[in-house]
This record gives structure tokens, sequence and C-alpha cells, in this order.
């Protein structure tokens, strides 16, 4: 028997219909690809990241963590984590955090599978192969939902996009360093081995 292999573009949309169990499984079934679901019900495949921007991703999550595990205020969370967002979409940021208190209000349940919260701090880490709208449009998606402070890292441009809510983006050309501000009070990212 003859198979033939399909190319497929590095991220594509479907329309199939799936419970949120439906979805979590397909998830956990299949953890060499990554998966989304926007509001309108659309299920978003995406192949794993290429290693460099997976190493960016690390170096964001690390650095992160460190601020975290000294401060005690919340919880972070890397791209594999997903999140059930109050207009429906399940998304999964490149890196995370969510406020303790927020985090403990879940219960163990909600907090097994996609939690149905949207973090407070999200992080977008701009591939080749990344759609800047794409990431500019789900950017605005976190803050529409509820995210207080948002990083858009677009590498390839060398540039920084904050989003924030009630106020325009703020886009920084290669800056050295990024402030958590009044969400991630203290933490300062060094951009230089990043960007």
């Amino acid at each position: 028997m003859n198979v033939t292999a399909i190319a497929l573009p590095p991220k594509f949309k479907l329309n199939i219909d799936l419970t949120d169990e439906q979805f979590f499984q397909l998830c956990q079934n299949n953890r060499d690809l990554r998966f989304e679901r926007t509001a309108k019900a659309e299920l978003i495949v995406m192949a794993p990241t290429g290693s460099d921007t997976g190493n960016c991703n690390f170096d964001v999550a690390v650095e992160l963590g460190i601020w975290n595990k000294q401060t005690k205020l919340g919880k972070g969370f890397d791209s594999s984590s997903g999140f059930k967002l109050p207009n429906g979409a399940e998304r999964s940021p490149d890196v995370s955090w969510i406020k303790q208190e927020r985090w403990d209000a879940l219960t163990p349940e909600e907090q097994k599978k996609f939690a149905p919260i949207c973090p407070d701090f999200v992080v977008e880490i701009r591939s080749a192969s990344d759609s800047l709208k794409d990431l500019q449009e789900k950017m605005q998606e976190y803050i529409d939902n509820g995210a207080r402070l948002g990083w858009l890292l677009d590498r390839k441009n060398q540039r920084v996009e904050i989003y924030r809510p009630h106020g325009d983006v703020e886009i920084l050309e290669n800056p050295e360093t990024l402030s958590g501000e009044d969400v991630l009070p203290g933490f300062i990212l060094d951009l230089k081995p990043i960007l």
C-alpha cells in the first residue's frame, strides 16, 4: 500500500466541532503538535517551534521563574499550558503568569485542565513562520479578556510591542530591558540575549 505524504503549512485552521473535553483529549493524545481554539471554535494546529525560538521561550520563562520563586506572588506557565479565556478561546501563550489569589480561586479540577482564566501577564515570541498580524490580534485578545500586561517580542524586527488595558500599544525599538511594571513588581527582563 502506498502512503502519500501531505505537506501542510506550519500553522493552519480547521472547523471541527469539539467539546471542551474532546479538545483537551486531542491535545493530550497529540503532544507533538500544539493546538489552540479561537473564540469561533476554529481549531488551530501548529508545529512545535524551532530550537532557536524555543530557547528564547526558555530564557524568558527562566527569568520569570526566578523572579516568581523569590517573590512568591503567583504561578508561571510555559507554552505547553492552555487557558480557556472568557470569550471561549483556548490559548497557550509562550510564557504567562497568574497572580496567586486568582489561581487559588480556581478549583483543583479547573487547575488540572485548561484553566478557565486569562493570565495576568502574557508573552508571545515571534518565530520565523509567525504572522505578525495574527500575533498582534492574539495579544489584543488577551488584553480584551483580562490580561493586565502583554509583551510581543518581535525578534525579526528587533522590537517589542507592549499591551496594556485601556491604552495604545507601545512599540519599543531594540530595547535592552523590559519592566514588569505594577503587574510583576521588580521584574526586569534583560533582552540582549533574546532580541
